[in-house]
């Protein structure tokens, strides 16, 4: 991967040591050294079509107006992909960091594909308070929690399948050796299909496909509703 030159560089509490790198290819979002999104600098998405980022995407039975829930946000690479396979009716996002947010919108062009609502919370407490809110989504990408531990990482995909949709489809985002394969058979009873999928053999990410789910979300008490934002809180 060429080193390329840093066009914006931050630090966040939350997030540490943020920067955004242009190559003459890419702009990537890098955040504690990790890569965590990229958009072409030129317009070409196929080098990304290869990456996890649209094989989560790929082939799901997407309404023309999806109700759509990212919990991780990054960069937005994901929402840019969206938008190439449908016209979101809303894409709501959980990112614990407005910095990161901050970033997405203006060096990342997310921005002009809202309309966003923007959930700045822990994810399991973000993800509970919509269950209880009785909300649903038509497409559900977990990709918070890809190197955690699985005492913090399985709780919150357990969670999501109360969110998703009749009919509707969940993607988690899981390291090669975290617990893909023991958060599968944990999620078969909530969907009718649960697959796993390695994007390369080079790779590092393993996608856990749910699709379809079994039965509506179940009913919890009505809770009061959170504060959703169209910007970052500064």
């Amino acid at each position: 991967m060429s080193a390329g030159r840093v066009v914006h560089e931050s630090r966040s509490r939350l997030s540490g040591l943020i920067r955004v790198v242009e190559t003459r290819q890419e702009r990537r979002l890098i955040v504690a050294g990790e890569v965590c999104s990229a958009v072409p600098v030129n317009g070409d998405w196929a080098r990304l079509r290869r990456e996890y980022w649209w094989h989560a995407l790929a082939g799901l039975p997407l309404p023309r107006r999806p109700r759509v829930l990212f919990v991780g946000l990054g960069g937005g690479t994901q929402v840019h992909l969206l938008h190439r396979l449908a016209r979101p009716r809303l894409v709501t996002v959980i990112e614990r960091d407005p910095a990161i947010i901050r970033i997405a919108e203006r060096w990342f062009g997310l921005a002009p594909l809202g309309p966003f609502e923007y959930l700045c919370a822990d994810a399991m407490d973000a993800v509970t308070a919509l269950a209880r809110l009785r909300r649903q989504f038509d497409f559900v990408m977990e990709d918070a929690a890809y190197g955690d531990t699985p005492d913090r990482s399985r709780p919150l995909a357990l969670a999501l399948p109360a969110l998703v949709a009749l009919g509707g489809a969940l993607v988690i985002n899981r390291h090669r050796r975290g617990d893909a394969g023991e958060l599968a058979p944990l999620l078969r009873p909530h969907f009718k299909s649960v697959t796993l999928r390695r994007v390369r053999r080079e790779g590092e990410n393993v996608l856990v496909r749910c699709l379809a789910p079994r039965r509506g979300p179940p009913r919890g008490p009505r809770a009061r509703r959170p504060r959703l934002t169209s910007s970052p809180a500064e």
